[in-house]
């Protein structure tokens, strides 16, 4: 497993990320024109929690505990890549280095787990 990303998976978040920002930046424009402002960070926040509470319910459709119309698949799909979004664009309102914080967050949870596996016995 590689605990540290390459270049070329970090330029794959800043692209994303970039992306995410182009699509919002749409967004703001509909806002502006629909309601004389764009949306502030609380409401961007809660649009977030409600796509990724809808994953929870999108899950229990994969495992057949919850039903949903349409495709459960497409649909998961769907919402993991628009919370992946939201999180883009929460962290760019917040002046979040997303990129480089994913980075730093994985390189201090792998550590802390290989910590954990090298102080536990072998099974």
């Amino acid at each position: 497993m590689n605990e540290t990303p390459t270049h070329d998976e970090k330029a794959g978040l800043i692209e994303a990320e970039d992306r995410a920002l182009q699509v919002r930046a749409q967004y703001e424009q509909i806002e502006q024109r629909v309601l004389g402002r764009t949306w502030t960070l609380p409401e961007l926040a809660l649009g977030f929690t409600n796509d990724a509470a809808y994953v929870g319910r999108l899950v229990l459709a994969a495992e057949r505990t919850w039903g949903i119309d349409g495709d459960v698949d497409a649909e998961l799909r769907h919402k993991l890549a628009e919370c992946l979004w939201w999180v883009f664009v929460l962290a760019d309102r917040l002046d979040v280095d997303m990129p480089e914080a994913y980075e730093a967050t994985m390189d201090r949870i792998g550590d802390g787990l290989q910590r954990t596996l090298e102080g536990m016995p072998k099974s």
